[in-house]
């Protein structure tokens, strides 16, 4: 890389850590952890890239980017934040940022961005534009690793014109991000429509639903049961749209890819609607998410008149533990139910156990075909892994990565199937029972335990 980093971060371990490795990469770095010295550095005309934190003690950096943006519009930021919310990462697109990373980064990744911003820097920056209100709240709430990837993705694909299809179990909350998805675009003042299979089945179906949209968002949802008439009806109207058609979005809680190879999904509306693909995490995916979105809906529901209610530490523990198969909808209709039903302020593990003892316990299946081939979930699985690393390639390493992810599982099943009998492991797998000693010790498999079940 050639060319001068500016880099404003109050943690010294980051600055200085980003410092060596732009160095060594062939770059000259400033580093300061104050936003005056950052804008006097961009006021004299320093710097090809510049790398911000948000949260300084000097301001937000964030509220800096337009005056960055009018002093040297040509000068690409990109934005590091600890607050790993939606919210910031929209924050960080309206206002027009090159790029936004969540902390923890990864410096390899951070490194790669740094050097496409270096080459696009004589680039003309986006022309700012006066934005309509919006909302002040996102129905999206969460913490986890996979959220924050899943609102990193969301933010890159906002205002783009790529059809976007949002794949989740049933609950998960795909129709929220789809809303989300336009109300915080572009198009927020244009329409919102949703069309199911029932308004796609008459011959006029999706002439009307193009109308309704008027160059706003235009929803399939659960475009899986559409019937083949209405797939074909589809197609059509989107081989048709003009430049004033709206955004096209779909949601499916079954796996398309399964469907296409019986038959059942047709393949051209597949790629045109799979322009880019969203895949919402399970809520058993993102268990630390859980008591956040509980204390979120027993918050709403006070706002919106109940009496005041939180979960105790048993009670919190209990709904933590649960498997939720109907994801976030269940637990939403579970917490409304509480508000009603608890006696006091702290909701107690007894009056949990009663809400939750009448409802499903066992988790469902992985979102596909009941018979879904071993190939197909290991390739569902690697797409999502790639979509959720927003259009960036992953880090390098991926072939022992992915080898070491389905060995490691492998053997211990192996091993739980044959009692921790390691020759009969090794024969059942195929290999040598030294190299299966060695994959054990490698792996850290603890086998004393298994030989307990002889």
């Amino acid at each position: 890389m050639d060319g001068t980093v500016l880099v404003a971060d109050d943690d010294r371990t980051i600055r200085t850590v980003l410092t060596q490795a732009l160095t060594r990469a062939g770059c000259k770095v400033h580093a300061t952890s104050s936003l005056t010295t950052l804008m006097r550095w961009v006021s004299e005309g320093k710097g090809d890239v510049v790398i911000s934190d948000v949260m300084m003690p000097d301001g937000n950096g964030l509220e800096m980017l337009p005056k960055i943006g009018e002093e040297r519009p040509n000068l690409p930021v990109i934005v590091i934040s600890a607050q790993n919310t939606i919210m910031t990462a929209i924050q960080a697109a309206e206002a027009k940022a090159y790029d936004y990373l969540p902390k923890p980064f990864d410096l390899p990744d951070l490194m790669k961005r740094t050097a496409r911003a270096l080459e696009s820097s004589a680039r003309s920056a986006p022309r700012a534009i006066e934005e309509p209100e919006r909302p002040d709240e996102l129905p999206l709430v969460g913490r986890t690793p996979a959220m924050q990837a899943l609102y990193r993705l969301v933010a890159r694909v906002m205002n783009t014109e790529l059809p976007v299809l949002i794949s989740g179990e049933s609950g998960s909350g795909k129709s929220l991000i789809a809303k989300a998805i336009h109300d915080f675009s572009d198009r927020r003042t244009l329409p919102f429509v949703t069309v199911n299979s029932n308004d796609l089945e008459t011959l006029e179906g999706p002439a009307q639903a193009l109308a309704k949209a008027r160059g706003g968002s235009l929803l399939f949802d659960e475009v899986g049961d559409l019937s083949a008439e209405a797939q074909a009806r589809v197609v059509r109207m989107l081989d048709s749209l003009t430049d004033n058609a709206p955004r096209i979005m779909a949601t499916s809680q079954t796996d398309l890819t399964n469907r296409m190879e019986a038959g059942e999904f047709r393949q051209d509306l597949f790629y045109r609607l799979g322009g880019v693909t969203i895949q919402v995490p399970a809520l058993r995916e993102r268990v630390d998410d859980i008591p956040l979105l509980a204390a979120h809906f027993l918050s709403k529901s006070e706002q919106d008149g109940a009496p005041a209610r939180q979960l105790s530490e048993e009670a919190e523990k209990m709904v933590r533990a649960y498997s939720w198969p109907g994801n976030v909808r269940q637990l939403e209709n579970a917490m409304k139910r509480l508000v009603v039903t608890s006696r006091e302020p702290s909701i107690t593990q007894t009056e949990v156990e009663s809400v939750l003892g009448n409802q499903p316990s066992i988790e469902p299946m992985v979102s596909g075909a009941p018979q879904e081939k071993l190939s197909a979930a290991v390739a569902r699985h690697l797409r999502r892994y790639f979509d959720l690393h927003g259009g960036v390639l992953p880090p390098p390493g991926l072939y022992q990565r992915i080898l070491h992810e389905i060995e490691l599982p492998l053997i211990e099943i192996a091993l739980d199937a044959t009692g921790g009998n390691q020759a009969k492991c090794a024969d059942l797998l195929g290999i040598n029972r030294n190299t299966l000693r060695k994959k054990i010790t490698d792996l850290d498999i603890q086998v004393t335990r298994r030989r307990k079940l002889m």
